[in-house]
């Protein structure tokens, strides 16, 4: 009986997935991906996103020249035009190279860059980044010194994805490694396929940070990643910590972390950097091969910015006047975990985007297993009772014999 009744529900669990109710209608936009535009032979790589829809367009301008960055450009106009200035944006003094046309439609930016790689001596296998002593710290690699090859024979205009990738050609350990950013952009809602199959919407797009083949520079390596955000003075970046459900997406992983202004007062929507808490330690991704990462607290850069990138070429030379720059750090791996000489691989990924970030909910087979655990034994006290009742009925005899 308890085996009918599991199947039953099962059923009837597998019907509402195919069948449920009408989704809201989703969000979606007309997506475009484009290479160094303006110039046809330049050998540096500047990608262009540009997501028009819903009375706004939002551009994404994803560049190595200088550290890898990417700028979010939201504008209240589907017409904004993205233009720069080549010879300027490659000369020394790049201020105004990047703009975006007509400027009064701008409503919002913000930029992140991937400054640095840190590589460490984990003796202890603890994986903690900010106890380790900085005489077992190698010295970090800096991406703005990286050679990046171009983007134009990865680039897919009809998937929209396109690969930044870069070594250092000074360093032996790269001989048969390379760090890249995986772009990746959409025209509407829906979940990766990859690890951690990220949920993803028309608003955002995915960066996927990979280190492969890089030799590491002693016994027990660990590595993390900084990154700097760009923030206007009235507000600044804060990390938010989202518990979410764990089920057959990204499994034991209940923790998805958010970086998103902190401006009061705000009445409009603003820019997100957003990550489930673990990284992989092979291209096929997976739970056997999942690395617990961890975000940093933040420290401020007061000084002016001095790394070389394209936010100068939007912003202007004064960044520290009229932004907070803050630097976070992202460490890959767990306590008595592997270490990266295992697999020689690590991949971390993230979403970047502009409004609310996506919300994981219950899935279809987290629903069936609810119904199935808290279902069956109401269901079985139901039938059960029938059953007694039933049988009662059919067992009591009259309390007298009629008189013949």
């Amino acid at each position: 009986m308890r085996v009918e009744v599991q199947l039953l529900l099962w059923a009837l669990c597998v019907g509402l997935g195919a069948t449920g109710a009408p989704e809201e209608e989703e969000e979606t936009r007309k997506v475009s991906l484009e290479l160094n535009p303006g110039s046809s032979n330049s050998t540096e790589n500047l990608l262009h996103i540009r997501a028009v829809g819903n009375g706004s367009t939002i551009h994404y301008v994803w560049s190595t020249i200088g550290a890898p960055t990417v700028l979010l450009i939201y504008t209240d106009s589907e017409h904004t035009q993205l233009k720069v200035n080549w010879t300027k944006l490659l000369s020394p003094e790049p201020h105004g190279a990047i703009r975006v046309e007509p400027a009064n439609r701008v409503r919002y930016s913000t930029a992140l860059l991937f400054t640095r790689i840190f590589e460490y001596k984990d003796i202890n296998n603890t994986a903690n980044f900010t106890g380790t002593d900085r005489k077992l710290f190698y010295p970090p690699y800096e991406l703005s010194g990286f050679t990046w090859g171009s983007a134009r024979d990865s680039m897919n205009s009809s998937s929209l994805t396109a690969r930044l990738s870069g070594v250092n050609s000074t360093d032996p350990n790269f001989n048969n490694g390379s760090v890249s950013f995986q772009v990746s952009a959409y025209k509407g809602s829906g979940r990766d396929r990859s690890s951690p199959q990220l949920l993803h919407n028309a608003n955002c797009t995915k960066m996927e940070f990979v280190l492969s083949g890089v030799k590491p520079r002693g016994n027990n390596s660990r590595f993390a990643l900084e990154m700097v955000t760009l923030e206007k003075k009235a507000g600044r970046k804060k990390m938010k910590s989202v518990r979410s459900i764990d089920d057959e997406y990204t499994p034991t992983i209940f923790e998805v972390m958010e970086l998103v202004p902190d401006t009061p007062n705000t009445s409009h929507a603003l820019g997100y950097f957003q990550w489930k808490s673990v990284a992989y330690g092979t291209a096929e991704g997976g739970r056997a091969n999942a690395l617990p990462c961890k975000m940093y607290r933040p420290r401020s850069l007061n000084e002016t910015l001095r790394i070389p990138s394209i936010v100068y070429a939007f912003y202007g030379e004064d960044l520290a006047d009229g932004y907070n720059i803050e630097a976070y750090n992202v460490s890959f791996g767990i306590a008595d975990g592997d270490f990266y000489d295992k697999h020689g691989f690590l991949g971390w990924s993230a979403l970047i985007g502009y409004g609310t970030p996506p919300r994981d909910s219950f899935s279809v087979l987290v629903m069936c297993i609810m119904a199935v655990a808290l279902g069956a034994p109401l269901v079985l006290l139901i039938v059960g009772s029938i059953v007694v009742v039933v049988m009662r009925r059919k067992t009591v005899t009259p309390s007298y014999e009629p008189v013949n």
